[in-house]
């Protein structure tokens, strides 16, 4: 009764909203942006551009860095590397040369000894010298457009604190929040904040879901509200987004994913059926990329990454989250059987306002529907025809404009209908990074329905 209930709360969200979508960001020029990309472990290798470029092939827009307190703080254990921010900066120069714009995110790794619990009750100054490691990165990238947004605060334990949790999170975490973006934003206040909430301990998660419900607001502005989700049951994706859905609203802050995708395991890579077989995964993935977009949220997945080791921490054996099978710390090597749903088509960056999308794997069709706005700049839609069309794609841009592409031509985009009324010079198909760049609308102001379809249209 619980999951039909929220089945019936997010269909009317979904039905009753006739304006854009909420949790789409928006860009310095107004456009509407769908953040979608990876996690970066920053000790999984040496990274080079064409990893960067492989990244955006795969529809890229955004990566999420995640940083080591152990190299920017003076906690026990810990010890500043200004090497380490000269490495945050290529990661940055990297995305910035391939249009990948960047967050940090703050993990406790390399503290000797972190304690969740001295964390909150703060009786040696551990909020300043938590803040002090933040602000390395804020005034270093302050003047940097692609880096966006800052995560402050990864994954906040209770751990063995005797406390509920929304009393640790109204008493504890949202005052530390508060007290972290009033210092951020002095500053760099064009910035985004990214907020979590608690990371319960094992066994007390609620519908397979282990983040505790944020119940008070942070009363500040310049948030995105961050959650992650690592579900392996079908049923309770959409419940527990919206129950996402609803702590978004009261924070008034729209949903960016910070992570996501039930990780896989060694069995995975070598079977097809079964509880941990690659059809079992891509059926769950699907399930979770369509309630993601249906909502209009962005999505960062963990990780992009190869696979030199893994854990062993769940029922099933080992298990991991890098996308690539490669023994090397930088891969090449797919788990096609999840990229390929992580790499669907969808708007990127949208000249006007996003009023609904999704991408239909039965019938590899992409349905976006706009009111556009040609003032606010050019669009570009990721459609990865390397891998959903192989067979070509056509291009109906409102029912009197179709372009198509076809892979046996050497011709780029070729305009079929529309001829008299549109130039075909606005429609720009990008091969290397698999993207669609619409310099202007046909139409201005006014509502437009884009469609990606498989093969070559005729009239």
């Amino acid at each position: 009764m619980k999951n039909i209930l929220s089945l019936l709360l997010f269909l009317l969200l979904l039905t009753t909203s006739n304006a854009q979508i909420k949790h789409g960001l928006r860009d310095e020029s107004g456009r509407h942006v769908i953040p979608r990309g990876f996690v970066i472990v920053t000790n999984a290798g040496d990274f080079k551009n064409e990893d960067f470029v492989r990244m955006v092939r795969m529809g890229a827009n955004y990566q999420v860095v995640r940083l080591e307190l152990g190299k920017l703080s003076n906690f026990p254990g810990a010890k500043f590397e200004q090497s380490y921010l000269d490495q945050l900066e290529r990661l940055v120069e990297f995305g910035k040369k391939v249009g990948i714009k960047t967050v940090f995110k703050m993990t406790v790794y390399g503290v000797k000894k972190f304690s969740w619990e001295a964390f909150w009750a703060n009786k040696n100054n551990e909020h300043e010298i938590y803040m002090n490691a933040w602000k390395k990165v804020w005034h270093h990238f302050k003047n940097e457009d692609y880096v966006v947004g800052y995560d402050v605060v990864n994954e906040p334990r209770k751990l063995t604190m005797n406390i509920s949790y929304k009393d640790l999170t109204n008493d504890y975490l949202i005052p530390v929040y508060q007290k972290i973006i009033d210092e951020s934003q002095k500053i760099n206040s064009n910035k985004k904040i990214l907020i979590q909430s608690i990371f319960m301990n094992k066994g007390e998660g609620v519908d397979n879901n282990q983040y505790a419900e944020i119940t008070a607001s942070v009363n500040r502005k310049n948030i995105v509200f961050s959650p992650h989700i690592y579900q392996n049951k079908q049923d309770l994706v959409q419940p527990v987004m919206s129950r996402f859905d609803k702590e978004a609203i009261m924070l008034k802050a729209p949903i960016l994913i910070g992570e996501w995708g039930f990780p896989t395991f060694a069995k995975t890579d070598t079977t097809l059926v079964g509880n941990l077989g690659q059809y079992k995964y891509r059926e769950l993935y699907i399930k979770t990329a369509e309630v993601f977009d249906q909502m209009g949220v962005g999505s960062i997945k963990a990780w992009f990454s190869g696979n030199p080791s893994m854990q062993n921490f769940m029922p099933g054996g080992p298990s991991t989250w890098a996308i690539f099978s490669d023994k090397n710390a930088v891969g090449t090597s797919e788990r096609k059987y999840i990229t390929d749903i992580i790499a669907r088509p969808y708007p990127q960056t949208i000249a006007g306002t996003i009023n609904s999308f999704l991408f239909n794997f039965a019938t590899r069709t992409l349905n976006v529907n706009v009111k556009t706005d040609n003032s606010k700049g050019a669009s570009q839609i990721f459609i990865g025809a390397n891998r959903h069309y192989p067979d070509g794609f056509s291009i109906m841009c409102g029912p009197d404009v179709v372009l198509v592409y076809n892979p046996l031509k050497n011709v780029g985009l070729e305009l079929v209908k529309g001829l008299n009324k549109t130039n075909i010079s606005n429609f720009i198909w990008n091969e290397k990074y698999q993207q669609l760049t619409i310099l202007k609308w046909p139409k201005d102001n006014e509502q437009l329905n884009l469609k990606i379809v498989p093969g070559i249209y005729k009239q």
